[in-house]
Parts: C-alpha cells; structure tokens; sequence
C-alpha cells in the first residue's frame, strides 16, 4: 500500500514505515536507546531526502523519551538541576544547529554534510562501543581483572561558577553540563538525533555523574531538546512531514514493546555487542553510497508531475 509524503515529496509503501519505525523500536527496547542516530540513516535508504529525514526523524526520539522519563520521575532517578542546565545548553546548540543546517540548505550542501555527519559520529560511537563491549565481555570472564575507575578528578572540577547537585552528589562548575549540552543541542538540529549515545558517556566519564541518575536525566534533557529541535525545523524551512512521524511513531510503540521482552533474554555484554556492529554496519552503508558512483549523474523532471 503506497502513500504519498507531501514533504517529502515521495510515495513510500505504508508497511515499509511501519517496518522502519517498528524495527528502530525493536532496537530500543533490546539496547535502551532513543533509536533516533538509526532511524535517519534507515529513512536516507528508502528514499526519504536528508533534510525531511532529520527534521521527522527527532519525533519519534520525542516519543519514546517522554514515557521513559515519566517513568525516571516515579523513581525520582532524574536530577532535575542537572538536567535544567544541560537543557539551557542543549536549547542554544539547537538553536546554532539549525541555523548551520539552513545556511547549508542554501548553499545546497545539506544532504553531503547530515550523510558525512552521520559517518563520522557513528563511525567514532560504534568503535568506541565496541571496544568497550569487548572489555566488558573480557571481565565478565575474569572477574578478578582489574577495573577501570569510571570517573577520575580532573582540571574540569576546578572550574569557576560552581554549583551543587545534590541528586548526583557534584559540586561543579555549571560550564562543562551547558558546554555538553550544546553540543548535544547542536547534533540533535544537524543529525535529527536525541543524542543521548553521546550525551550518557559524557555525563558519566565527564561529570562524574552517578549511573543510576543518568538515564532518567539524559531522558529529561533530550526530550525538551528534541521537541524543540522538531518545532524550529517546522517553523523555519517546514520539512516536518506529519503523515511520515505518524507511520514511525506507531511501529516504534509496538517494537519498543517486542524489544524489551527479546532483551530480558540476553546478556548485557551481547547486547552492546550487538548494538556496536548495527551502528558500524549503518556508517559503513552511508558511507558506501557516498564513495559509489550513481548509475545517474543527473536527472531532469517535469515540474507538476510525479
């Protein structure tokens, strides 16, 4: 069943969105991710322009956070001033990122930098992960291996503009959270991401936070940031297409529930495993499709007609 996308531009049979969305939530649920670093790239391979990818594809990050973190706030693992500051961050980042994203829009070089963007972040994410994973699995096997420190005092803590969050149990300058999420705000307007598969690491390795505070904060952080990110695409170059965010949505809510009960069966180690070769195969096939050459160097269409 073929339906046509009026922002995008392009008719798209219904179930293969339904499968997008459904698989992305699959994932989510198995790996605790917000999907959206792969639910873009997945968009870019069934035809959907970039720019309409990225600006839809944060819907469904904004979806499946909202439940996630009102489920954080019931168990109170959410530090609200930690996550106010990386909002204020995040806002300005995202307001930076749109602006860039327009101005390559203009220049016609948006659809090569989101494809570039994507190559090198998750080019970077996924070997980082999978190293990771693979120690992680190495110590599972000899528990008596010595264990890396998660979090070291560095220079950052002696930063100026200091101040306490008490459900982390930091005292530090307010600079390195609003420096983390511009960042976060910055790649969620560029890559139609959440970001929270930077922003978890950074708030562990770098602010020190404790584990059992990250999830529901970084929760808290990316769904403002990401629902703010999708209204300024709507509003200044209007690539949100509604009937699209529809479709993803719905298959998300359903595989998210398939992929919890599939990821209670498997061990973390595998899980990150996993998840590490997904995102290094989904960079390898963007990166693909920029380096091979098109059968078409060009093609020519009749205005009105489709």
């Amino acid at each position: 069943m073929q339906i046509y996308l009026p922002i995008a531009e392009t008719s798209v049979n219904a179930f293969t969105l339904l499968g997008v969305g459904g698989g992305v939530g699959l994932l989510s649920g198995m790996f605790g991710v917000g999907g959206g670093f792969l639910i873009t790239p997945l968009l870019f391979f069934i035809g959907v322009p970039p720019t309409v990818a990225v600006a839809t594809g944060v819907n469904q990050v904004v979806a499946s956070s909202i439940s996630g973190v009102l489920a954080h706030l019931k168990r109170k693992t959410v530090d609200l001033r930690m996550g106010t500051v990386l909002l204020i961050g995040g806002l300005v980042g995202s307001i930076i990122g749109i602006w860039f994203f327009n101005l390559m829009q203009r220049l016609g070089q948006i659809d090569l930098i989101v494809q570039l963007s994507y190559v090198i972040f998750l080019g970077i994410i996924g070997a980082l992960m999978l190293q990771e994973s693979l120690r992680a699995l190495l110590r599972s096997r000899n528990p008596n291996a010595p264990r890396r420190k998660l979090h070291i005092h560095t220079w950052i803590h002696n930063l100026p503009f200091k101040m306490k969050f008490r459900a982390s149990g930091l005292y530090i300058s307010v600079f390195p959270p609003l420096l983390v999420g511009m960042g976060v705000g910055v790649l969620a307007a560029i890559m139609g991401v959440g970001g929270g598969f930077i922003l978890v690491p950074a708030m562990i390795y770098l602010l020190g936070m404790p584990t059992k505070v990250v999830i529901g904060t970084s929760l808290f952080q990316v769904t403002f940031v990401a629902a703010f990110t999708t209204m300024m695409h709507a509003i200044t170059n209007q690539s949100v297409d509604v009937m699209l965010a529809i479709f993803l949505i719905i298959g998300g809510v359903v595989g998210a529930q398939l992929g919890t009960r599939i990821g209670l069966k498997l061990r973390a180690e595998q899980l990150r495993i996993l998840l590490a070769l997904l995102v290094l195969a989904v960079c390898g096939k963007i990166a693909f499709d920029l380096l091979w050459t098109p059968s078409e160097f060009y093609t020519i269409t009749v205005p009105g007609r489709f």
